[in-house]
């Protein structure tokens, strides 16, 4: 499906990303775990040309995305939940799934699928003519995640979906992040917690400084010495 080919990316004089190369096939949850700083974001930023890379080229299902603007990627069936959620604060929860189908004009499909995120997460519904700033963390993760599944992506990129959320909360999010995978969405995972990203994933993909350094089985990988000592504390 997502094909990155030998892709450098430089933030000035400082080499984010390179020769980064990697593949997502179609109906996989696929991880990329590693330290602060390794990269990771700077990987999902890139396919969505939000960060545009040096070199190297990104395909996705067969055609060159690598120089297409951003606001198309979402157009060719790419979401991304970014880092820190990003909801908008003053909209209501409401006003923030009808932004996340900008790209649509079907009115009645788009009601109809704010419903299916009404069912998935509840709280929401509970809350949808509340100020999207009003909701705690959990449940503005679970708003950025409802407003990217309004495009209808095929792929899901989600950036550190548990970052600063309750032990409980981070098992609700990793469940529903399997249920979407399930109901027919591919995700890319970038993902702090490396326990909680092996334990879901199909395969994975570790960054060191900007590289791809192991790859694999998620399975085998959590189970690999270096990566239990390096990300796993043991």
């Amino acid at each position: 499906m997502l094909k990155v080919d030998n892709i450098y990316v430089n933030y000035g004089a400082i080499k984010a990303l390179q020769n980064v190369s990697f593949e997502i096939n179609t109906g996989e949850i696929v991880a990329l775990i590693g330290a602060n700083g390794a990269g990771k974001t700077t990987i999902l930023n890139t396919i969505s040309n939000i960060v545009p890379s040096v070199s190297g080229k990104i395909t996705y299902e067969g055609k060159d995305i690598t120089k297409t603007a951003p606001h198309d990627i979402v157009k060719v069936g790419i979401s991304q939940v970014p880092e820190g959620r990003r909801v908008f604060a003053k909209m209501s929860v409401l006003e923030n799934l009808e932004m996340g189908a900008y790209t649509r004009s079907d009115k009645a499909e788009i009601a109809a699928d704010i419903e299916k995120i009404f069912q998935r997460f509840p709280r929401l519904n509970e809350r949808k003519k509340q100020p999207a700033k009003t909701l705690s963390g959990g449940e503005q993760q679970m708003l950025a995640m409802g407003r990217a599944l309004m495009s209808r992506p095929k792929l899901l990129l989600l950036d550190e979906p548990s970052m600063g959320l309750a032990p409980m909360l981070v098992e609700q999010i990793f469940q529903i992040i399997q249920e979407i995978n399930k109901s027919g969405t591919t995700i890319l995972l970038v993902e702090q917690n490396a326990n909680m990203a092996l334990s879901i994933a199909h395969r994975a993909y570790v960054l060191e400084t900007g590289e791809v350094v192991m790859q694999g089985d998620a399975k085998e990988l959590a189970r690999s010495p270096e990566v239990r000592k390096a990300y796993l504390g043991e």
